[in-house]
C-alpha cells in the first residue's frame, strides 16, 4: 500500500470516528433536553390519559354475533349431490363433487353473502319487535335515530320499509337508502365471513354493531336468505318438473272422477233395461274405456311425480348449523386500562415530537 493510500484510509476513519462522537454527542444533547422537560412530557402523558379514559366512557360497546355451519358429508347421494354437496353446496363450497360451482363456488362465497341482492333481502326481512311486524330495514333506522335527522327534509319524512312491500314499486329514494345501507352494513368492520381452512369444512359468519338484537339478527337471516336464494337457484329446474307432474296428475284425477260418475250414471239408466236394446249400453261402455284410460294415464303419472320428487329432495341442499348466536352477545369495546394506556403513549409521543422539532427549529432561527 502506498503512502497516499494510507493517508486516504486514515482520513476515512478520523471522519468515521468524528461522525460517531458527534452521533452520541447529539444524542445526549437530546436525552438531556428531553429531561429537562420531562415534567411538559409527564403532563402530556396524564392530559392524555385522561382524554383516553373520557373516549372509553363514551365510547358505546359493539355486539358481535357469531353463526357456525358445517358441511353435508353425505357420499351416497348423486344427481349433483354425490361426493361432499350437501350443505357445503348450499353455501357454494365447491369439494370437488359433481356439478359445478359458479356463483356458488367457494372463491365467490363472500361476495356473494356481501352482494347487494342478498342483502336487501335481509333488510326487507320481516321480524317481530316488542309484538310488532317490522322490517330489520326499519329496525336500522330506529337503532341509529335516522328520522330524526329525515324531519328536516320533507321528502325523506314519509320513507318507509313496510313488510310485504312490492321491491319493484319502490322509489329512486327507497333505493338509494337501501344502497347506503348495505354499503354501510358490508364494510369490514360489520362483516366477516371466513372459511378458517381450505381443508376444513366449516364456515363462519361475524357481525358486528351496536345493537346486540341487530347483530343477532341479521347474522341469522344473512344465513337464511343466503341459503333460500341457493335453493332456489340450485333446485329450480326439478321443482318446476314437479310443478308441471303435480298439475297433470291433478287433471287427469278430475277427469277420472268424472269418467267413474259418468259409469255410474249410465249404469243406473240400463237399470231392468231391454237387453235386446244394445245401442243403449254404448255410452256405459265408452266411459269404462274413459276409465280404464285415465287410471293407466294417472297411475304413470304418479309413479313420475314420486321420482320427480325424490329428485327435488336430492338435490335441495341442507343446512347444519352448529353455533347460532345466542343472548346476551359477546360485548366488544376497547376498555378504560387500555384507553388510558394508548392516550397516554399517543400524548408523550406527540409532546416529545414537538419539543424537538421546535428545538431543532429554534436553533436554526439562532
Amino acid at each position: 500500500m502506498s503512502i497516499n493510500q494510507e493517508n486516504i484510509t486514515q482520513a476515512k476513519f478520523d471522519n468515521d470516528e468524528l461522525s460517531l462522537k458527534e452521533l452520541v454527542s447529539k444524542i445526549k444533547e437530546l436525552a438531556s433536553f428531553l429531561k429537562n422537560k420531562s415534567k411538559i412530557i409527564l403532563l402530556a402523558g396524564i392530559f392524555g390519559g385522561i382524554i383516553g379514559l373520557t373516549f372509553s366512557w363514551f365510547e358505546k360497546p359493539k355486539y358481535k354475533a357469531s353463526l357456525t355451519f358445517a358441511m353435508d358429508e353425505d357420499k351416497g347421494g348423486s344427481g349433483g349431490l354425490g361426493g361432499a354437496l350437501g350443505l357445503a353446496s348450499s353455501f357454494g363450497i365447491d369439494l370437488g363433487g359433481g356439478g359445478g360451482g359458479g356463483a356458488f363456488a367457494a372463491s365467490n362465497l363472500t361476495e356473494l353473502m356481501k352482494s347487494r341482492l342478498i342483502v336487501e333481502k335481509v333488510l326487507l326481512s320481516p321480524i317481530n319487535l316488542k309484538g310488532k311486524i317490522i322490517t330489520l330495514a326499519e329496525f336500522y333506522i330506529q337503532i341509529n335515530e335516522l328520522r330524526k335527522a329525515w324531519e328536516k327534509k320533507p321528502e325523506l319524512r314519509n320513507i318507509q320499509f313496510l313488510p310485504g312491500d312490492n321491491r319493484a314499486k319502490y322509489s329512486t329514494l327507497q333505493d338509494s337508502l337501501l344502497k347506503l345501507m348495505h354499503r354501510n352494513l358490508i364494510d369490514d368492520n360489520h362483516l366477516s365471513i371466513m372459511q378458517k381452512d381450505k381443508k376444513v369444512t366449516i364456515l363462519s359468519i361475524e357481525f358486528t354493531s351496536e345493537n346486540e338484537l341487530f347483530s343477532k339478527l341479521f347474522c341469522e337471516n344473512l344465513a337464511n336468505e343466503t341459503s333460500a336464494y341457493y335453493i332456489e337457484t340450485k333446485s329450480k329446474k326439478a321443482k318446476l318438473n314437479v310443478d308441471v307432474l303435480q298439475k297433470q296428475v291433478d287433471s287427469v284425477r278430475v277427469e277420472l272422477n268424472r269418467a267413474i260418475t259418468g259409469v255410474a250414471t249410465e249404469t243406473d239408466n240400463l237399470y231392468n233395461l231391454n237387453p235386446s236394446l244394445n245401442i243403449k249400453v254404448a255410452p256405459s261402455k265408452k266411459k269404462q274405456i274413459d276409465v280404464q284410460a285415465n287410471t293407466g294415464v294417472l297411475t304413470n303419472l304418479v309413479v313420475q311425480l314420486e321420482l320427480a320428487k325424490i329428485t327435488l329432495r336430492k338435490e335441495t341442499p341442507l343446512i347444519q348449523l352448529i353455533d347460532t348466536p345466542i343472548l346476551p352477545l359477546d360485548k366488544e369495546n376497547f376498555g378504560k386500562m387500555k384507553s388510558i394506556i394508548l392516550g397516554g403513549i399517543i400524548s408523550i409521543f406527540i409532546s416529545v415530537l414537538y419539543l424537538i422539532i421546535s428545538n431543532q427549529l429554534t436553533k436554526i432561527v439562532d
